[in-house]
C-alpha cells in the first residue's frame, strides 16, 4: 500500500507512526512542539485524533469513565480536542517538516473533515474496528485505511475487511491490545501471523500499547510493516496515554532498531563475505591423530578435525577419508592433503 508517497509493505523498512493522539491536552502549541520533536527524532509519520464530540458521542458518555482517566470519556475528549482551524494548522506544520500527517476520525463529521483537508490515509482505531457504518463511510473516500484490531477476533473484523475490499481501498490491519499500558501477559504477537493468514491482501502491522519497545521490535521480526506507538515530548506529562508513550529518544531508538531488524529479517541463510576471515580460523581441518606409515589404510581412529580451517581437507569431509591408503608417512597432528593418499 502507499501512504502519500511512502510505500508500505514487507519489502519496505517499517513505517513507524508516532501517535500524538490527545497527548497535547488540547494545546495547539504543545501539539506542534511534539511534531517538531518527532521530526527531529527521524519520524516519517505522525498521527492525530480528530474529535467532534457532539457527533461522536451521546450524552451517556458523560457517565463512562475510562480505566486510564479519572474523568468521563466525554470530558477527556472535550478537553483534548483541537478546533478544526487548529488541526489545519497542525497538519500544515507537520507537512512543512516533511512528515506525513494522518488522523483517526471518531465520527462521520470528523471523517468528512479529514477528507476535506486531504489527509493521505485514514487511521481507524480499535474502538471503531467493527463500526461498520463508519468504516463504510470512510471507505467511500477511496483513500488507504490503517485499521487497528484491538478487542477483536479474526471473525469479528471480517465484515470490516469485506467493506474495505469491496470499496477497493488499500488497507492495513494492526495487531493491537487495548489496555494502557498492555502487560505481556495479554499482548498477542501471534496475532500478527493470524491476521496475515486470514487476510492475505492486507498489509500487517502492530499498534503497541506496552511499556518499552521490545514488543514492537519483536513484531518486526515477525513481519510487521507498520509500527504505531503513542508519542509525547516528555514521559512526565500528565495524560491518559502517557504511560505507554515513547519520548523522542525512544522514538529514534525504535526507528533505528526496527530498520536493523527488518534488514536482518530478509537476509538469506548463507556464509557471507565478511565472515570469510573468521571462517578460515574458526572451522576445522582434518589432521592425522597418530604417526602413520605409507601404505596404512585410514580408519576413523587415525584422524581427527582441529583448527585452523586453512587445511586442504575441511572437517566436513572427514567421512571421505576412512578406507583410503596413505601414499607417504605423516606425523601426528599434521594437516592432511588429498595428495597424501593413493
Amino acid at each position: 500500500m502507499k501512504v502519500g508517497s511512502r510505500e508500505v509493505g514487507p519489502k519496505c523498512t517499517p513505517l513507524v507512526i508516532a501517535e500524538i493522539g490527545i497527548n497535547h491536552g488540547g494545546d495547539i502549541n504543545v501539539a506542534k512542539e511534539m511534531v517538531t520533536l518527532a521530526a527531529n527524532a527521524g519520524a516519517e509519520c505522525v498521527k492525530h485524533q480528530t474529535h467532534f464530540v457532539e457527533d461522536e458521542m451521546t450524552i451517556e458518555a458523560k457517565s463512562i469513565f475510562p480505566p486510564n482517566a479519572d474523568v468521563s470519556i466525554w470530558e477527556v475528549i472535550s478537553q483534548s480536542a483541537l478546533t478544526p482551524d487548529e488541526e489545519v494548522e497542525l497538519k500544515a506544520h507537520t507537512e512543512n517538516l516533511g512528515l506525513l500527517y494522518i488522523s483517526t476520525p471518531f465520527s462521520r463529521k470528523a471523517a468528512d473533515f479529514l477528507a476535506e483537508i486531504d489527509v493521505p490515509a485514514f487511521k481507524i482505531g480499535s474502538g471503531e474496528a467493527d463500526n461498520l457504518p463508519l468504516i463504510r463511510h470512510i471507505s467511500k473516500f477511496g483513500k488507504p485505511i490503517i485499521l487497528s484490531t484491538g478487542m477483536q477476533t479474526i471473525e469479528t473484523i471480517r465484515p470490516s475487511v469485506e467493506i474495505m475490499e469491496q470499496a477497493g481501498v488499500e488497507y492495513a490491519l494492526l495487531e493491537c491490545t487495548n489496555l494502557y499500558p498492555s502487560p505481556p501477559e495479554i499482548v498477542s504477537l501471534k496475532g500478527i501471523e493470524e491476521l496475515r493468514k486470514a487476510f492475505p491482501k492486507a498489509v500487517i502491522g502492530f499498534s503497541d500499547h506496552s511499556i518499552g519497545s521490545e514488543m514492537a521490535l519483536a513484531s518486526v521480526a515477525l513481519g510487521a510493516s507498520i509500527l504505531e506507538r503513542h508519542f509525547t515530548d516528555s514521559r512526565y506529562r500528565v495524560g491518559p496515554d502517557i504511560s505507554c508513550s515513547m519520548d523522542p529518544a525512544e522514538l529514534r531508538w525504535l526507528i533505528d532498531r526496527s530498520r536493523e531488524v527488518h534488514i536482518a529479517l530478509h537476509n538469506e541463510k548463507q556464509r557471507t563475505a565478511p565472515e570469510e576471515n573468521v571462517y578460515r580460523f574458526a572451522r576445522a581441518s582434518v589432521v592425522s591423530d597418530a604417526d602413520l606409515k605409507a601404505g596404512h589404510v585410514i580408519t576413523e581412529n587415525d584422524i581427527w578435525a582441529r583448527r585452523p580451517g586453512n587445511g586442504e581437507i575441511p572437517g566436513y569431509r572427514f567421512d571421505d577419508l576412512p578406507g583410503r591408503i596413505l601414499a607417504r608417512d605423516v606425523k601426528k597432528n599434521t594437516q592432511l592433503r588429498w595428495a597424501d593418499f593413493q
